[in-house]
């Protein structure tokens, strides 16, 4: 049969920000798009608005490519080109499986998105499940849960550990669940999870990690870490064709009832229903996204070959635009844990006398720049780091983010705020 996962990236080579030659790296599909701007000509299009989707990678527009001809129903049919889609579906489960690093007998059950599975593990944890979780969090994380103890922003990632310990320990008799990010969609930030792993086993708590905003930059092992759930979203890793996970411990899932009651989520209807038993099967009802499994696929064998490149190059385009807002008068970079916590490649900030909006605006009509305003997803964080009326505007960086991107968006906002 023929292998639908993209096997040799496409790469490009690049010279790192400091003038080091580096690896060939993965391309991005419109790198270099032209955008209009005011006075009617066109610039190429400056992105940093990664954290919220990312472009796709050229090696996974390929994967999809090659998918297309065979494209067919998964799991039932007979043909050939059913065989070969269920195929490269279940293909894409162990790639994603081994990207994770998640035990071999893990569930990796394909969602939407990461909104989709945290709201499918709210769904499966068992009935009187204490939920702790941080206010720091995506609404992704925050939202689902049907009883759940939130915590406030903690001041350090030292007292993210005490205040997950204290209120594991205050949990009544029964499950507990401890729900945090790997990396913030505000500030970048990274969260200690693997000392919060060890917190909530010690306190015979699972957790569950939102890792949307780190696997697209930075490897992430399920097994090294002890992390018992693990959810993200293709969309922001380069595959953007609307498919998601959730990998993890699968005893909860496989007793829960459907996610969605239908076809495939069955093992045999009659006067009684008889749910499939497999937990993928159990919450992968109807059709599935065969595309977005096999676009997700290819961008987990796509990326692992230049985590170090990849790392390094971000980190010297990150000091280069933290360092250069840090020298405009009027702009303030937010942090929840101060400018030396280690993070990824998403920078948030304010411009004194500038509305979020009008400043992201500003930047797209006249420059050509791409960026994220508001709060994000993430209310009672922004509120937490702002006040309540406050909304902030991103910058987030990826493969496609070169140097002359950072220079136009610190000269735009230095012209910006002399106004």
């Amino acid at each position: 049969m023929p292998t639908l996962l993209a096997r040799s990236p496409i790469t490009t080579a690049v010279t790192h920000p400091e003038g080091v030659r580096v690896r060939r790296l993965p391309r991005v599909v419109g790198a270099d798009a032209p955008v209009p701007v005011r006075g009617g000509h066109r610039v190429p299009y400056a992105n940093f608005d990664y954290a919220a989707s990312a472009p796709c990678l050229e090696a996974v527009q390929e994967a999809v490519t090659r998918a297309l001809p065979y494209y067919s129903s998964v799991h039932r049919g007979a043909g050939y080109a059913s065989q070969v889609t269920t195929s490269a579906y279940e293909e894409a489960r162990e790639t994603v499986r081994s990207f994770l690093g998640a035990w071999r007998r893990s569930a990796v059950v394909f969602t939407r998105n990461t909104t989709d599975s945290m709201n499918l593990l709210a769904h499966a944890v068992p009935a009187g499940t204490s939920v702790v979780v941080f206010e720091s969090e995506h609404h992704a994380s925050l939202l689902p849960w049907r009883r759940a103890v939130r915590l406030p922003a903690p001041a350090t990632p030292a007292e993210a550990l005490s205040a997950a310990d204290r209120a594991l320990r205050s949990c009544p008799v029964g499950p507990r669940l401890l729900v945090v990010t790997a990396a913030s969609n505000v500030t970048g930030e990274l969260w200690p999870i693997e000392e919060l792993a060890e917190v909530a086993h010690r306190n015979g708590a699972r957790i569950a990690v939102d890792a949307a905003q780190l696997v697209p930059h930075r490897p992430l092992d399920m097994t090294a870490l002890d992390l018992d759930y693990v959810a993200f979203s293709g969309h922001k890793l380069y595959a953007p064709f609307g498919a998601g996970v959730l990998a993890g411990r699968a005893d909860w899932l496989r007793a829960a009832e459907p996610y969605l009651k239908g076809g495939g989520a069955s093992a045999s209807v009659g006067a009684t229903t008889r749910w499939a038993s497999f937990a993928e099967q159990r919450h992968e009802a109807g059709s599935p996204n065969v595309l977005g499994a096999v676009a997700l696929a290819a961008a987990c064998e796509a990326l692992p070959p230049f985590w170090d490149d990849l790392a390094a190059r971000e980190e010297a385009l990150v000091k280069r635009l933290r360092s250069g807002l840090a020298a405009l008068p009027h702009v303030r970079e937010l942090t929840l844990w101060g400018e030396r916590a280690p993070r990824v490649g998403i920078v948030s900030f304010t411009v004194d006398g500038w509305n979020a909006r009008d400043v992201a605006l500003t930047l797209s009509d006249e420059h050509g720049i791409g960026v994220r305003d508001g709060k994000f997803c993430a209310h009672p964080f922004v509120r937490h780091l702002l006040g309540e009326d406050g909304s902030a505007v991103r910058a987030s960086i990826g493969i496609g983010t070169v140097e002359e991107h950072i220079d136009r968006l610190l000269t735009a906002l230095a012209e910006l705020t002399a106004h």
